[in-house]
């Protein structure tokens, strides 16, 4: 059976954190800041992690990634 392929456009969008979980960046952050109040827009520019519930399914697509 073939082994399988890292998902190349998802491996680019998250960073593996020190402790295993998964570190993404916001929806929402390339344009239409004119209608952002000023606390949306400095929240936005932080990093979150990926939910438990999404995290199992990510690994999957790039599971090649460093655990």
């Amino acid at each position: 059976m073939a082994k399988q392929k890292t998902h190349k456009g998802m491996a680019k969008r998250f960073k593996r954190t020190a402790t295993g979980r998964l570190k993404r960046g916001r929806a929402k952050t390339s344009h239409l800041f004119a209608n952002k109040t000023q606390k949306q827009k400095r929240k936005l520019r932080k990093s979150a992690l990926v939910s438990k519930s999404d995290q199992k399914r990510i690994e999957s697509s790039i599971s090649t990634m460093r655990k």
